[in-house]
């Protein structure tokens, strides 16, 4: 089934008899995979099923998963994951038709936003697990300690007017929480898809932002994550940053991609 099939048509009947047998963890995992639209069974055993471990972790996740894939909760899309000479076939899950459904419900009841939920295009799978890797990471560094995710929302929930009649469209926003503190953050992920000049018009729109004294989300200006994929890049554009005006050296924070949870951490643990 291709990622751009608008979700089957489902009756009302079939909705509230998978509803009323759906588990807390298997609205965990309806509530986590609606937020960031896809992610790996390896990036829900931290995100839902990391009170688990060893072998009994991957089979009570492959059991909820392929239980709610039956009930038309999730739709897995099998994808080549890595690069030629270290990837492999993983199952990736987005939301069916039923699970659409069931979603949009649940924010409707919760008084949050909501957005028509569907799968990304081909191009952008790994774009947008990219982005589920760090939510993935934030929670896997701050198990155990009085750090916690409050809020991760992906586009377009993390756009935010730029005060000129547009939008600043980040990839995600966060906000995290320690003892005494809350971070807010936008995250860019860099695939480096983009040119250098695109990416540099993208980030300058952020400063420009702090520079007309905007305010974000929490009345803030929350600062700006570029996480890269390789080292090259990073060096790439972090010479282009150098070349953007005040308050550029504090706003951006550009780092690896392994690196991206530490970063968006580390002002909580200082």
């Amino acid at each position: 089934m291709s990622p751009r099939e608008s979700p089957r048509r489902v009756r009302d009947a079939d909705v509230r008899a998978v509803q009323d047998r759906l588990s807390l963890r298997d609205w965990l995992v309806v509530e986590t995979v609606a937020n960031v639209r896809l992610a790996t069974g390896r990036q829900l055993d931290q995100l839902c099923f990391a009170n688990l471990a060893g072998r009994s972790q991957a089979v009570v996740r492959g059991r909820v998963i392929h239980r709610l894939i039956r009930w038309r909760v999730l739709r897995s899309l099998d994808r080549f994951i890595g690069g030629a000479n270290g990837g492999s076939t993983e199952l990736i899950v987005g939301l069916d038709s039923i699970g659409a459904i069931l979603a949009q419900q649940r924010a409707f009841a919760a008084g949050r936003s909501s957005r028509q939920v569907g799968l990304p295009g081909e191009r952008f799978v790994r774009h947008t697990l990219a982005v589920t890797q760090v939510l993935t990471d934030l929670c896997a560094h701050a198990a155990g300690t009085s750090l916690r995710v409050e809020t991760f929302e992906i586009e377009p929930l993390s756009w935010w007017p730029d005060g000129l009649g547009g939008q600043l469209k980040p990839d995600a926003y966060v906000a995290l929480i320690g003892d005494q503190l809350r971070n807010h953050w936008w995250i860019e992920v860099d695939r480096a898809t983009e040119s250098l000049p695109t990416l540099s018009r993208k980030l300058r729109r952020y400063v420009d932002f702090a520079r007309r004294g905007q305010f974000g989300p929490g009345r803030v200006v929350p600062r700006v994550l570029v996480s890269v994929i390789s080292d090259r890049r990073l060096e790439a554009v972090q010479r282009l940053a150098a070349g953007l005006p005040d308050p550029a050296p504090e706003q951006l924070v550009i780092v690896r991609d392994r690196d991206a949870a530490h970063a968006l951490l580390g002002g909580l643990r200082e």
